[in-house]
């Protein structure tokens, strides 16, 4: 049952824990900003990780530094403005986006994609636990000498997880104060690691790399889009408290920008430091190597800094999972759902950063596999949205027969159909350390393009196949304004 007024308009002052759960927020509670957007994406995007990933670019995939800087600007454009794209839906509805999703699959039939990205947020945020406590074991490292153990392993991945689950418990105000603030401080400091670079740097070495194949620039494109790729489910929960008339243009603008501005430097970054330490791409460690290439007076609050953003990267994805684990029928808070996913993280965690051999080859698995997972939803998800006018309220909420959206037997035929369809075809493309689809050698498995041709397929399917009978399917104004750019 919705909250009531009283209780979900104190969640819209900053600091107040939000208490509001699925339940589309009212007009009138709806005070967002389009700009808050901005320091929204960036915070997603502060991970260390991007610097081994832009490394990966020269040292696996070849590329030369004018080739990794295509792929640095066309990875963020086309991941987050897909995440924009899908985010109007969050102004339009008032609802997290898998809320939502239950009017485009069924009340029943949302719960296999529910449950399939939720499972698919747990390895997101055992990463970037496991990488929040690499940082803290390295500065403890630089300060103080003390190396790491299997007890200091599991005290700071412990640590990390619970000032990750007590932020993303608080809710949407907790997490637009913090973004903002770590926006300045990240931003100030990546600055300073730029200069030091340029000053420090043989650039002859970098300018002088020949250039590697056209097709491992699309794969890089297609490494480093995944990361924003897995996020598109999640853009409406940042945008349910926008008003409607908020403009569509402007949030994918402020969407691309957050998430760019923090991109295209750290990729490039690790590009430029990878010429001269080619051991940084394939590092057990995805952290230390920054107290290596830097000094000390830089390192340290550079680590301590994107320590930060990595809690609010998790901190982010436990709130969207709280959301998803609720569509799932758990019938708990937002805040206990978010519980459920710091305890796996931190299980997970543990796994990866004592028994598994390779970060960096689990990390890019993991990623592979996540974009497929989420990219068969993307595309059922994109096409309704092009149909639909709005979302009614009371069906969303409404699990049972009487929904609206409970359509035949709980399940809308068609979505479920292109979905599965998709999602079975992406696999086919895709090739992982442990798994390898049967098409993976063509030319989409080789470029990387699995997660791009489950979007087409599962977007053409729905679209061809019989409309599901439902309330407001008539193409919006604004996704029609946004898909305009």
């Amino acid at each position: 049952m919705p909250h009531d007024a009283s209780e979900a308009a104190g969640a819209t002052h900053d600091g107040a824990m939000e208490t509001r759960g699925l339940e589309p927020v009212p007009d009138a509670e709806r005070t967002g900003r389009v700009r808050e957007l901005f320091p929204t994406w960036v915070a997603a995007n502060i991970s260390v990780l991007l610097l081994t990933m832009g490394a990966g670019l020269i040292v696996f995939n070849g590329l030369n530094f004018w080739q990794v800087l295509t792929v640095a600007i066309a990875a963020p454009v086309l991941s987050y403005g897909i995440v924009g794209l899908i985010s109007i839906a969050g102004k339009r509805g008032g609802a997290p986006g898998m809320a939502l999703s239950r009017a485009v699959f069924g009340q029943r039939g949302n719960l296999f994609p529910g449950a399939l990205i939720w499972v698919a947020r747990w390895g997101w945020e055992t990463i970037n636990a496991v990488t929040g406590a690499y940082a803290v074991l390295t500065v403890l490292d630089l300060l103080f000498g003390v190396k790491s153990n299997t007890l200091l392993i599991v005290v700071t991945l412990a640590l990390f997880v619970t000032c990750t689950f007590l932020v993303s418990g608080l809710g949407i105000n907790a997490l637009r104060v913090c973004s903002k603030w770590s926006t300045y401080l990240f931003g100030a400091f990546s600055v300073l690691v730029l200069v030091y670079l340029v000053a420090n740097t043989e650039w002859s070495a970098v300018f002088d790399k020949p250039a590697g194949s056209t097709a491992m620039m699309v794969a890089g494109i297609g490494t480093i889009a995944a990361g924003g790729i897995s996020w598109v489910p999640s853009g409406p929960d940042f945008t349910r408290y926008l008003p409607r008339t908020a403009s569509s243009r402007a949030m994918v603008g402020s969407t691309i920008g957050g998430a760019g501005i923090v991109v295209l430097p750290m990729v490039l970054m690790g590009a430029v430091m990878a010429v001269s330490t080619p051991d940084l791409a394939s590092a057990q460690d995805p952290v230390s190597f920054i107290g290596e290439l830097l000094p000390m007076w830089i390192s340290v609050p550079y680590l301590v800094i994107a320590l930060i953003g990595m809690l609010l990267i998790n901190s982010m994805s436990m709130y969207s999972a709280g959301f998803t684990a609720q569509t799932l029928g758990i019938k708990v808070s937002r805040a206990a759902a978010v519980s459920v996913n710091a305890v796996i993280s931190l299980v997970f965690g543990f796994l990866l950063m004592v028994v598994a051999t390779s970060f960096i080859g689990s990390f890019i698995s993991f990623l592979t596999l996540l974009a497929v997972a989420f990219s068969a939803w993307i595309g059922v998800f994109g096409v309704d949205m092009l149909r639909r006018r709005s979302y009614d309220a009371t069906a969303l909420m409404d699990t049972t027969r009487t929904s609206a959206y409970w359509y035949r037997g709980g399940f809308a035929w068609q979505a479920m159909t292109a979905w599965a369809a998709a999602l079975l075809m992406g696999l086919l493309f895709t090739k992982v350390d442990w798994f390898s689809g049967p098409l993976a050698s063509s030319w989409i498995g080789e470029n990387g393009l699995g997660w791009a041709a489950t979007i087409v397929v599962a977007g053409a399917l729905y679209a061809v196949l019989p409309r599901t009978a439902g309330p407001a399917a008539e193409p919006a104004a604004e996704v029609r304004e946004a898909v305009s750019i």
